[in-house]
Parts: C-alpha cells; sequence; structure tokens
C-alpha cells in the first residue's frame, strides 16, 4: 500500500510540476526501475546549446532539490548517480535558469529481488513495447504480467511484447516470480502518434481535373439548347398550322352553295340549247 501511494504521489507530481519541452530528460540505463547500489546517469539533451540546464528531483524526503547539491555528481548538463538507493526514488526532470523545465520521469529504486524494466520515456501509440521482469543475476525466468492489478499473462522467459499500442495500454505495470517476489509499479505512458502529412496536392499535368472536362461540356449543351430551340418551336408550328388548314371537305357553307347552283344552271343551260 506504502508502495502504491508513492508512485502515484510522484505521478501526479510529474504532471504538475513540469510542463516545458525545451529540454529532454534521458536516462541511462534506460528503465524506470533499478537495483540499489546501481550507477545512474541522468542527462539534458538541450534544443538550445546556450542554455544550461540543472538536474532537479522530487522525493518523499525532498523537494526541488537539484543535483551535486545533496545528491549526485554534476558536470555540464548531466548528473551521475553512484550507488542509488530506495530513498532515490522520486521525480526527476531538467530546470533552466530562465525557469524553463523539461518532461519529467519517474524512477524507482527498489532494495528487494525483482524489478520490472519498462520504457522510462512515454512511448509513442503504434510502437511496440517491450517489458522484462529481471532478477540481479537473471532476466530469463518465468513471470506474470499485471496491468493495474490485473494479470495480463504468464511469459516463460520474463519477456513480454505489447504490439501497437494505443491509449488503452497506458497503466500502472508490475511483475511476480514465484518464490522470488514482487517488482514495484511502474506507470507506461503512451503519447499520440502526430499526424501524417498528407500527400502532394500538385496535379499531375497529363490527368485534367473533373472540372476542368465538365466545365466545357456544360457551356456546349447551353449552346446547342440556345441554337436548336428557336428551329424546334418553328418546327413544331408549322407542322401544327398545316394539320389544321382548311380542306375540300371542309369548305365554308356559303361557298359549297355558290358552288352547287352553279352546277345546277349549266346543267339547265345544257338542256335548253339540245331541246327538240
Amino acid at each position: 500500500m506504502k508502495q502504491r501511494s508513492l508512485q502515484w504521489l510522484l505521478w501526479l507530481t510529474s504532471v504538475f510540476c513540469c510542463s516545458s519541452h525545451q529540454a529532454r530528460l534521458t536516462v541511462s540505463p534506460s528503465s524506470s526501475q533499478f537495483f540499489q547500489w546501481k550507477t545512474v546517469s541522468l542527462s539534458c539533451e538541450e534544443d538550445d546549446s546556450t542554455a544550461e540546464w540543472t538536474l532537479r528531483r522530487n522525493t518523499t524526503m525532498d523537494s526541488r532539490t537539484e543535483c551535486g547539491a545533496d545528491w549526485g555528481e554534476q558536470a555540464g548538463s548531466s548528473c551521475t548517480i553512484t550507488g542509488i538507493l530506495p530513498w532515490d526514488s522520486g521525480v526527476y526532470w531538467c530546470e533552466s535558469r530562465e525557469g524553463s523545465t523539461s518532461s519529467s520521469i519517474i524512477i524507482t529504486v527498489t532494495g528487494g529481488a525483482v524489478i520490472l524494466q519498462s520504457p522510462v520515456l512515454p512511448v509513442m501509440e503504434g510502437h511496440d513495447v517491450s517489458l522484462r521482469c529481471a532478477m540481479k543475476n537473471s532476466s530469463k525466468l518465468p513471470a506474470d504480467f499485471y496491468k493495474d492489478g490485473s494479470l495480463i499473462r504468464t511469459e516463460p522467459t520474463g519477456h513480454m511484447t505489447i504490439h501497437h499500442v494505443t491509449k488503452s495500454d497506458e497503466g500502472l505495470y508490475k511483475c511476480h516470480i514465484s518464490s522470488h517476489g514482487e517488482s514495484p509499479p511502474s506507470w507506461i505512458y503512451v503519447t499520440d502518434n502526430p499526424t501524417t502529412p498528407p500527400p502532394s496536392t500538385t496535379p499531375l499535368k497529363s490527368t485534367p481535373s473533373s472540372a476542368a472536362t465538365s466545365l466545357p461540356l456544360v457551356f456546349r449543351l447551353l449552346l446547342h439548347l440556345v441554337v436548336f430551340c428557336p428551329y424546334f418551336i418553328s418546327t413544331v408550328l408549322v407542322v401544327s398550322l398545316y394539320r389544321h388548314r382548311p380542306t375540300g371537305n371542309d369548305l365554308p357553307v356559303s361557298m359549297a352553295t355558290v358552288a352547287s347552283n352553279q352546277d345546277i344552271n349549266d346543267v339547265v343551260d345544257v338542256n335548253t340549247e339540245y331541246h327538240f
């Protein structure tokens, strides 16, 4: 319970105390957990070579103490802790004279027999993560791996790989080796994968765009309609007038009457001329 409370305290400190990223803190050997009496080196990788960075830490015993004061040996932007001890467990970060700070890391030191070797720096989404449950003299014993207190699986060689990590893989991990003990827990952070830049939008010269090919077609269609419509309307009117023109059977009554009277008179004249 005490170990878990310490981890949560260190994690909360790392979240709230350090925010800027002008320097990057690295650890050698690269691990979040160490056996006591080991030598650990921390280094600030500077974006600005003119800046002067100092290693600082928060532990359960002190706050914001710098390397070289009561712990470690300062050498430029690096700090070496020889014979690291459990009370060196804490949150470490780089800080400049102007007050800029790097991202922070959590280091856990144990006097026990088992440690979990896990990434000390955040892991990017989509990458693989390797976890190793190790003892002082061996790292290939069967081990149980846990996340947030729940068993993930048992690995016969004490090595587990999480492929293509996502945000759901972020959490508190630990391992256990039967008859030897359990490691302290360590938090694994997962960061977002940066957005992939979009492909080049330069159009190919040999391939015209769809807008360029469809626009002349629309204009041609409108042109044909404008030219064709008057001829079409004229043709419809002519056909309509032709179909409704008057024929011989459809003569008006007055004209039909005159024609009948003329025929009768012609017949009378002929009969009168040849009568004996």
